[in-house]
């Protein structure tokens, strides 16, 4: 439907404009039949795209994102979504993964185990949860676009001396006479109003005295300040961006970041206890860690990148004792003391290789039991090195995998060469560790493979074990600044429409009469009183409380 915005002043408005942009007189033939009632000032009446008529489809999911109304539940399905997260924890809070497809059910019940298959236990990685702060920064975006352009014109290109239809429908206002003077009548009231630090335009017999107009964006900088934030929280999402690893490093030991070039050293672990003398009495006798410090060495990788550090070609790059609360920090990385563990860890052993026709033995030799050799002569006898299990298990087919990388249960087959053995070598599987050769039956085994030769340490000085490993924490987030940025800039929005008020005074003086309004955004008593302060000042004393509109001309 075709709408008339042309104004009986002959300004011609653009469509959807609801007060004329020169005058200010209400347009449409409702608003001027309807002449009583308060002025809608919000974005002064300019015109808005969402306000057009005969919209597109793009007007239409602009109009969407654009109201207030949508980006309400928008906020409230999104904290629904995030309420239902915290029920139980997500997948990302576990070190060690257990087999979630059960966790939840074995922990929690028949609760759980709906939780899980609904994928409530990674809602924050969820689309859907991605989905909402996207569309709930698509409302931002759009909610201030359609906004903030009008009121910016509105506001820039103000007319001095405006209708007395639009004066009159403020809600605080005046109509009177002054005396003669009438340039001496404006001069005490501009002076006034320039002491309440108003910034005052005088034209063609009108006045415009204003203050706080920059409390008026306060709301989109706010709008700024969240959309950088959600932005932010969308980058973390980015492999680059964001990282939160733990290292298990036993002492000596260097291993790399999974996922980059870095390598870390634990050089050497520390650990403090308090003493008997400084604890309370029901602490007495109990392990109190006063201090645990890792000193660590931080290696760029710069050529041959591989799991292992020995073959790796690694350049230093930062050397820090990492404490709690004092990370080792290098290019955005912070590797953090997490925690300690004293179970010692077995780093190498030194057996002999016994040939029990003869009971004669060769060796000893050195295994490592994380880098060992891939082969080892033992006189005329050969240790070829196939197989290596740091934490042995037998599989679902019966084969031997490994559990984990941890040396919790080491094994290594072996194939023997030499006189008297077969061409092609003999298998023999070894367990570093005592209680493992009892477990898995290491002499049964063997027994099945060849029974002519064994191997052994000679005493507890042959083995070497590590006292201490230290747990780290990998962290990478180059969204934190600007999470904070955006939340700092969204405070300083909400502190602008909060502790300043946009204030504005027009003035109209026709020969002794003169006809005011006043508009501000809050703070209604604040302004009545500076508009009485005004008039008083100009010689019209008159009770702030009867300049409140009300809704009725006075």
């Amino acid at each position: 439907m075709f709408q008339n915005t042309k104004c009986k002043c002959g300004h011609q408005n653009p469509t959807g404009t609801v007060l004329c942009e020169a005058c200010g007189r209400s347009l449409g033939e409702e608003a001027e039949a309807d002449g009583t009632e308060l002025l809608e000032m919000r974005y002064d009446g300019a015109a808005r795209r969402s306000q057009k008529s005969n919209p597109s489809l793009l007007d239409r999911v602009w109009n969407f994102f654009s109201s207030v109304k949508v980006a309400v539940y928008l906020i409230i399905i999104t904290l629904i979504g995030a309420s239902l997260g915290t029920i139980y924890p997500q997948e990302s809070t576990f070190i060690d993964a257990p087999d979630l497809s059960s966790y939840y059910k074995d922990t929690y019940g028949i609760s759980g185990e709906i939780y899980y298959a609904l994928g409530l236990s990674h809602t924050f990685e969820s689309w859907w949860f991605v989905l909402l702060l996207v569309m709930i920064g698509t409302s931002l975006v759009v909610c201030s676009l359609d906004r903030v352009l009008p009121l910016y014109r509105a506001l820039n290109k103000q007319q001095i001396r405006k209708h007395e239809s639009f004066l009159l429908r403020q809600r605080a206002c005046y109509s009177g006479t002054i005396d003669a003077d009438a340039d001496g009548w404006v001069d005490r009231f501009e002076a006034q109003a320039k002491k309440q630090h108003y910034k005052v335009i005088r034209k063609d017999g009108a006045l415009l005295a204003e203050k706080n107009r920059f409390s008026r964006w306060g709301p989109y900088v706010n709008h700024i300040g969240l959309i950088l934030f959600l932005l932010a929280v969308l980058a973390r999402a980015v492999p680059a961006w964001q990282m939160d690893e733990y290292l298990t490093i036993p002492e000596g030991d260097t291993l790399r970041i999974e996922g980059t070039n870095y390598y870390v050293k634990n050089e050497d672990f520390t650990v403090e206890f308090y003493s008997d003398d400084v604890l309370p009495k029901e602490l007495k006798g109990t392990a109190r860690v006063k201090l645990y410090r890792t000193d660590a060495v931080m290696y760029e990788c710069t050529a041959n990148c591989t799991a292992d550090a020995k073959t790796s070609q690694l350049k230093e790059v930062k050397r820090h004792p990492i404490e709690v609360n004092s990370p080792l920090e290098y290019k955005g990385y912070k590797l953090y003391q997490f925690d300690f563990d004293n179970t010692p860890i077995l780093r190498d052993v030194k057996p002999v290789l016994v040939d029990k026709k003869t009971g004669k033995e060769y060796g000893p030799f050195k295994l490592s039991i994380s880098d060992p050799e891939t082969s080892y002569q033992l006189g005329p006898y050969q240790l070829e090195l196939r197989q290596r299990f740091m934490e042995f298990a037998i599989g679902d087919d019966g084969r031997p995998v490994t559990k984990s990388r941890e040396p919790k249960a080491p094994a290594f087959i072996f194939l023997l060469h030499g006189p008297g053995l077969a061409e092609g070598g003999e298998p023999f599987i070894y367990f570093p560790m005592q209680k493992d050769k009892a477990a898995f039956s290491q002499d049964k085994l063997n027994a099945a493979l060849t029974d002519r030769f064994d191997i052994n340490v000679k005493g507890m000085d042959n083995v070497n074990f590590v006292e201490f490993s230290t747990f780290l924490n990998v962290r990478k987030d180059l969204a934190m600044p600007y999470i904070w940025i955006g939340l700092a800039i969204s405070m300083i929005g909400l502190t602008m429409g909060a502790y300043w008020h946009h204030r504005r005074i027009w003035v109209r003086l026709d020969g002794t009469r003169v006809t005011i309004g006043a508009h501000t955004n809050k703070n209604w008593f604040g302004m009545r009183s500076d508009l009485a302060a005004a008039l008083k000042a100009a010689g019209n004393e008159v009770d702030p409380k009867s300049l409140d509109n009300g809704g009725n001309r006075t």
